[in-house]
């Protein structure tokens, strides 16, 4: 089950693990993104199908669920789906913090807690969450973000933690900045007439001179969740283009 796989890095997951072999389940609130990867799929040969889903709803969660776990058993969760927002402490509105940790924190929380009584009863399984390096350094205007990712890691440890002795692994990707549409609208919505320069500031910010592919973070999503990765797990991967350890 992939959140967020409509578009931009869930989007890039779904379809690889799908060309691997896996029998995807795409949840985004966004119906037709959301059929349009799952045929996207399906027309390479891959398994696929969408549901509508907003994560922030427990019971529309508890239902999607309910309703794919009809379909067979859930082997992988990997959580997307995520919004951003600008603004420092004094200019985030608590109506705009609200609604980055509805969605960033209680979506998580939602799907993850579908999930482990179902990985459990079934002998195992894996999640992973996509957290943020802004998780743990500090980003300029990102306030309410940041405090959501922060929140996204230290669940990731806690799951880890609480269900290891039920075969449950829990890890988390921590990317840099990524160029996907999610970038891009949140670019245009948020710096005006100065979409360009703003990318730019963006991709430079990584040390390796440019943002990542969603590809690339799908790469890294396949192998903490397969086999190969069965000794992994409590653990946070940057994928950050030296942006931690390189910077000044």
């Amino acid at each position: 089950m992939v959140t967020g796989g409509a578009r931009g890095i869930g989007r890039a997951v779904a379809s690889l693990f799908a060309a691997r072999g896996a029998a995807v389940h795409i949840l985004d609130i966004d119906l037709d993104q959301a059929a349009s990867a799952a045929q996207e799929i399906k027309e390479a040969g891959g398994r696929a199908t969408s549901t509508v889903c907003d994560v922030s709803d427990k019971e529309v969660v508890d239902r999607c669920f309910a309703q794919i776990l009809h379909l067979g058993r859930i082997h992988v969760l990997v959580n997307s789906a995520g919004i951003a927002h600008v603004g420092n402490l004094e200019s985030t509105e608590a109506r705009d913090f609200e609604e980055v940790y509805r969605v960033n924190v209680r979506g998580v929380f939602h799907c993850m807690q579908a999930a482990v009584s179902h990985m459990k009863k079934m002998g195992g399984g894996v999640i992973l969450n996509l957290s943020s390096i802004a998780a743990s350094t500090g980003l300029a205007d990102r306030f309410a973000y940041s405090a959501s990712k922060g929140a996204v890691l230290a669940m990731t440890y806690s799951v880890a933690k609480d269900y290891v002795g039920d075969n449950i692994r829990c890890n988390c990707i921590s990317p840099a900045r990524v160029r996907t549409p999610f970038v891009e609208g949140f670019v245009k919505k948020n710096y005006p007439g100065r979409e360009d320069e703003a990318m730019a500031r963006l991709a430079h910010s990584q040390p390796i001179g440019r943002m990542a592919e969603p590809e690339e973070v799908a790469n890294l999503a396949l192998f903490l969740c397969s086999d190969a990765a069965s000794f992994i797990t409590g653990t946070d991967y940057p994928l950050d283009g030296g942006f931690i350890r390189l910077r000044g």
